[in-house]
């Protein structure tokens, strides 16, 4: 990540405002019914903390990596209020020694990466999850661009159903999901979306 990224990052997450709100993306929302009961999950990106608090509300024990440290700061304080404990670890994903053993790992909205650098950041999701284990993805489609509601501005930095399948067909049971949604997530994401989402388990 550049310095110029990191700035612009906290820069925005430096004010009182929870930048995209407090409650977990619908789409995390809607899959409380297929994650574990218990065990480790990763939320990646997770910025605020809205989803990995969401996740130990859920009763996972969390990890919550994100390379802003102002970000990470609520995210503390939004886990407090709920009653609930996270570990924040401040991390760039392209540099990260990333830990391995988890049963869930999340990665909503995470497409600051580079198209050149994403296989190797979808190789690390892969070998942090165990066997068995869930993966949650949720992110932009390249029809975004017209809607221009949130998310990066390059087409390249968007996923399609062929990205994803690509990096996790083999997963079971997956499942990938293209549609546009009105959403309000703070006052950052807000708006007719192009989304798409992947539900899978990494083979065991």
């Amino acid at each position: 990540m550049t310095s110029d990224q990191f700035n612009r990052w906290e820069s925005r997450f430096a004010g009182e405002e929870f930048l995209f709100g407090t409650a977990p993306c619908a789409f995390l929302a809607s899959c409380r019914d297929v994650l574990p009961r218990q065990g480790r999950a990763l939320a990646i990106a997770d910025g605020e903390g809205r989803n990995g608090v969401f996740l130990a509300e859920c009763g996972l024990s969390v990890l919550s990596v994100d390379f802003s440290p102002s970000a990470q700061a609520k995210a503390q304080k939004l886990a407090a209020t709920r009653g609930v404990t996270i570990e924040t670890q401040r991390a760039d994903l392209l540099n990260w020694n990333w830990p391995c053993g988890f049963d869930v790992v999340a990665g909503i909205f995470f497409q600051f990466v580079a198209a050149a650098d994403r296989p190797r950041i979808f190789q690390n999701i892969r070998a942090a999850l165990n066997p068995g284990g869930l993966l949650l993805i949720e992110g932009y489609r390249p029809q975004q661009l017209d809607y221009n509601t949130g998310g990066p501005s390059c087409a390249d930095d968007l996923y399609t159903r062929e990205i994803l399948e690509q990096a996790f067909g083999d997963f079971d049971r997956l499942s990938i999901r293209e549609y546009d949604a009105e959403i309000a997530e703070g006052s950052a994401h807000v708006g007719m979306s192009a989304l798409i989402d992947l539900v899978g388990f990494k083979p065991r």
